[in-house]
């Protein structure tokens, strides 16, 4: 399977060095010197890390071949994607893969049904997972502790508490957004995805 790991962005320096936007939460392990990574457009790729650093808080890494800042700044949003077993998990039991995550149920602690993750939006200060209602509408979701009270991969379906005026809770739907038919108080009884 393959994850993007991290976004290219401006050149750093006249060596050929780039500054990156991380989209994983093991950056020593997918970014180190010498992982060899597919890129997205795949003509830039692949690119094989040479170094790597921190400089003012942001990752830096120089790739074999990319010697000057004209180089580096060629590969500007590129997406670098690392080959990940699917079977393979994080290290930390409260982390998550993004393909984990995906297309799981949110629901609110007395099982009414917010809609389904689409995408996890890797943001400086926080994660954020974007919510398809029923309706087609959108909402995002901080992947904070606070919030997110409970991720449950066997049950397809994440529990979450949030503040007041995050959700308009008068256009939520009762029970999983998996069991169109449900009732009031029935979605720990949703049948799981085979997603």
């Amino acid at each position: 399977m393959q994850l993007v790991v991290a976004r290219i962005g401006r050149a750093h320096g006249i060596k050929g060095e780039v500054t990156v936007e991380v989209r994983t939460d093991e950056p020593e392990l997918r970014l180190g010197p010498g992982a060899v990574l597919a890129t997205e457009p795949a003509e830039t790729g692949p690119l094989t890390i040479e170094t790597g650093r921190v400089h003012s808080g942001r990752l830096l890494l120089r790739f074999e071949g990319v010697r000057d800042r004209s180089g580096a700044e060629a590969l500007r949003n590129t997406l670098l994607i690392a080959e990940v077993d699917p079977e393979e998990l994080p290290e930390d039991e409260d982390e998550f893969y993004d393909h984990q995550l995906i297309d799981l149920d949110v629901v609110l602690t007395d099982g009414t049904g917010i809609g389904r993750i689409t995408e996890i939006s890797h943001l400086p200060s926080q994660d954020l997972f974007i919510v398809e209602r029923p309706d087609g509408s959108e909402v995002m979701i901080p992947f904070v502790e606070e919030i997110v009270t409970e991720i449950d991969l066997e049950e397809q379906r994440v529990v979450i508490t949030p503040p007041p005026g995050l959700i308009d809770e008068s256009e939520a739907v009762v029970a999983s957004s998996r069991d169109e038919e449900g009732v009031p108080g029935d979605a720990d009884e949703a049948p799981k995805g085979g997603g």
